[in-house]
């Protein structure tokens, strides 16, 4: 598949950063794009005329999807405009990165509300639509499962809410595997140059890292894969693009005279610098 023409496909959190960086990618390659996130309205509106430019149809709605009462609501729309889903991409997640004797529950509580909960009860909603595509996915934002100790020494509850989203991945893959709906996760190997880099990391992590649009060329790359081949995966967007035939990935630096940092729960390269605890602000 070349291009994603009459496929309806939902972003959360996309009027900047990564979700952005996605959405532009899919809407360019033909589909229907339904954006939630809670945004200004000027970014919001920015959302919309950037996604007309490429000639899509949307949806973009300013929408705080940890409030679920309201998904079922959000989706009833959906298929009133577009009349079907054929994907989910669950980006939206909130930061923070206190040690657990310092993070306050209503911080946990939005950190839980906005990955996994609104993962969770999006997915739900989207099924019955889902089962109806000829190849419909789930991507899930989130990193593989690694268990090493020191992911969770120093910032439990974002770790937490980061592998709850994939816990997701495993458990709905097997259970809608019959339905044939793909449900994988998908993570960067690198930091990504966004506004959370630049508001919980020093200056140094922005620079070593990559632009938002190596996510978004992965995940179209995943997203037109056969969903009955490819589920329950963990993958990792420069492992993506070298799957299929990618090795210059210098047009991604922000500065290709930087060494890389590497992002969060990934194994160990020695190419790359590690995000160590000093360069936390």
């Amino acid at each position: 598949m070349k291009n994603l023409k009459d496929k309806t496909i939902i972003v959360t959190g996309a009027t900047r950063g990564i979700g952005q960086a996605i959405a532009l990618e899919l809407a360019s390659h033909g589909a229907n794009l339904v954006i939630l996130s809670r945004d200004s309205n000027e970014n919001i509106q920015k959302m919309r005329e950037q996604l007309t430019s490429l000639g899509a149809h949307s949806m973009v709605l300013n929408i705080d999807i940890s409030k679920t009462h309201e998904i079922k609501e959000i989706i009833t729309k959906v298929i009133n405009q577009f009349g079907g889903i054929d994907g989910l991409i669950n980006n939206t997640s909130a930061t923070c990165f206190e040690a657990s004797l310092e993070l306050p529950p209503e911080k946990f509580d939005l950190m839980i509300a906005t990955s996994v909960k609104a993962a969770f009860f999006l997915t739900q909603s989207c099924v019955p639509y889902l089962k109806q595509s000829l190849s419909p996915h789930v991507i899930n934002i989130s990193p593989p499962l690694n268990l090493d100790a020191h992911w969770f020494k120093n910032y439990l509850g974002f770790t937490i809410s980061k592998y709850a989203m994939s816990m997701c991945t495993l458990g709905m893959a097997e259970e809608f595997k019959k339905d044939n709906i793909a449900v994988n996760s998908l993570w960067p190997k690198s930091t990504i140059a966004t506004q959370t880099i630049k508001d919980h990391f020093s200056s140094k992590v922005y620079s070593s890292s990559r632009k938002p649009s190596i996510m978004a060329n992965a995940a179209f790359l995943l997203i037109q894969r056969d969903s009955s081949q490819c589920t329950g995966q963990f993958f990792i967007d420069e492992e993506l693009l070298r799957q299929n035939g990618l090795d210059d990935f210098s047009q991604y630096a922000i500065d290709p005279k930087t060494p890389l940092m590497q992002a969060l729960f990934v194994p160990v390269d020695e190419k790359m610098v590690p995000v160590s605890q000093d360069l936390f602000q």
